[in-house]
């Protein structure tokens, strides 16, 4: 049939039937036309009775909302926040850097103006409560009352009680005053970095589930699902969509895994089918279908060992060749041994008696200086070693650099505060940061380049670092480069941007060091 819906005014639907009693029975205020056609109210309630009538009609979002914000929004963010408000609970899979935090807000604040929510729990990693989601909150939504839930027991309590429509929490906050949730009228709940959810035995999962009933809204977000086995799917489904997984977890692993021996299973072929079609419902933009963003560059940069880190370099691994013989080498024991040789290309190796072993770092440092320099915009040095860090930045700033730190061991507080001087002040020119401290949700588009000292082993956290810069509100072509200087970082490299995670191969690693 040509046409079968059609919005009138913006407040009605005319959809046009073969059977219209199956609308005017469930929808009684409905009205029945000529020529089976039928008059509807376009509003929240009738568009989900539609939709589960097999009748896709568009979300009232799209006609009767003002988009509120510093920004209008992309047109994908407004497919994504027009999904999330036809589904209860639903999955937002939108690559990062796409606004789907963004799209998150308005539609929240869409159910809120309609009457269907009175209040949003937001449950995120602690790095960004203030820094992404607060900041958001206050350009997108600045009409309406947020707080973070942060502190002392007492202080998330009185912050929780005090009724804010949107409180921010981290992942474990929410045990902390789990009855102060529960019994805080929170019938929307949004979830950043759902991966955080992926098994079902945690506690942090059993917490979550306790918070849900049949009228809760859940939005699971997440650039990366399942991105390191399809078994993480699972956790994830058991919230959103518990009929489209087993009951028992090894029924599902069952039907995405083969065990090849023990203690070891590979995906089967259909697992990314299977795993496709257990988390639904979802809505994934990529950033190549979101062509408002500019293009993302990735390069190499060659750079010489010194002669003291060829030495180590060689050193160790003859005795691993030794120990190789004399042991059988796991994935935890491969996983060291490839950390440590990581370490000694990066500029510092941790002895066995926990000191920090440094090298000279003159040649990776001089193509770095030259990488900076050729920058139009801010940069980005991600650097996976703690030591390491110290090293690289005393030396940016003896050299005039202004650089600040971001690692594990900033505080909150500060880490928002140098994300904003970054985004909004000249200075300074240069972030230094450890990937696991900011690859989550941040936006950090004053700068253009991001240089990787040297290679995680996470995919997730790599794809994640990498999105701080290409997001909405970048107008810079945007360049990763990778410093690579021994042929283990070379491989790792390689891994990562085939998108394999690095884990699951250390004894294949292993093994071509050694060969």
């Amino acid at each position: 049939m040509e046409n079968p819906v059609q919005v009138l005014k913006n407040k009605a639907l005319l959809l046009r039937l073969r059977n219209p009693n199956k609308v005017t029975t469930i929808l009684p205020k409905s009205q029945e036309l000529s020529d089976n056609q039928v008059v509807v109210n376009w509003g929240v309630d009738e568009a989900h009775a539609l939709k589960n009538l097999n009748i896709n009609v568009p979300s009232p979002i799209q006609g009767r909302y003002d988009w509120p914000g510093q920004y209008k929004p992309y047109d994908h963010q407004k497919d994504t926040a027009a999904f999330l408000t036809m589904n209860r609970r639903a999955f937002c899979f939108n690559e990062q850097g796409t606004g789907k935090t963004a799209s998150a807000i308005w539609a929240s604040d869409f159910l809120m103006k309609q009457g269907k929510i009175q209040r949003v729990l937001i449950i995120c990693p602690l790095s960004i409560m203030d820094s992404a989601w607060r900041n958001d909150l206050f350009s997108f939504a600045m009409h309406r009352t947020v707080s973070v839930a942060y502190g002392s027991k007492q202080k998330r309590k009185k912050i929780i009680n005090e009724g804010s429509e949107y409180v921010i929490i981290n992942y474990d906050g929410v045990e902390i005053v789990l009855d102060e949730i529960m019994n805080g009228g929170f019938d929307c709940i949004i979830i950043d970095e759902a991966t955080h959810y992926k098994n079902p035995q945690t506690k942090r999962w059993k917490t979550l589930f306790k918070l849900l009933n049949d009228k809760t809204w859940l939005w699971m977000m997440t650039g990366t699902p399942a991105a390191q086995s399809p078994l993480d799917a699972y956790g994830l489904a058991k919230m959103v969509n518990p009929a489209g997984v087993p009951r028992f977890f090894s029924s599902f692993r069952d039907m995405v895994m083969h065990k090849v021996t023990q203690f070891k299973w590979i995906p089967k072929d259909n697992a990314t089918q299977t795993v496709y079609e257990a988390l639904q419902p979802a809505i994934r933009f990529t950033k190549e279908e979101c062509l408002d963003l500019p293009e993302m560059v990735y390069t190499k940069r060659e750079v010489e060992l010194t002669r003291q880190q060829n030495k180590y370099y060689n050193d160790l691994k003859q005795r691993l060749v030794i120990q190789a013989a004399g042991e059988e080498i796991t994935a935890a024991n491969a996983a060291i041994i490839m950390s440590k040789l990581l370490q000694i290309a990066s500029g510092a190796v941790y002895t066995d008696d926990g000191e920090a072993l440094e090298f000279d770092i003159k040649h990776r440092y001089k193509v770095l200086r030259e990488v900076i320099d050729e920058s139009s915009k801010k940069v980005l040095v991600f650097v996976p070693f703690k030591h390491t860090i110290d090293i690289l930045t005393d030396k940016l700033r003896a050299d005039g650099i202004t650089t600040e730190i971001i690692r594990g061991d900033v505080s909150a507080p500060n880490r928002t505060a140098i994300f904003k001087q970054f985004q909004e002040q000249d200075d300074p020119r240069v972030l230094v940061i450890q990937p696991q401290s900011a690859a989550h949700g941040v936006t950090l588009t004053a700068a253009n380049t991001v240089v990787w000292w040297g290679p995680t082993s996470s995919l997730e956290t790599y794809a994640q670092a990498n999105a701080r810069v290409h997001r909405s509100g970048q107008d810079h072509k945007c360049t990763v480069v990778q410093l690579q200087g021994s042929p283990v970082e070379k491989r790792v490299y390689s891994l990562l941007d085939s998108r394999i995670d690095v884990h699951t191969k250390m004894i294949d690693l292993y093994k071509e060091l050694l060969d």
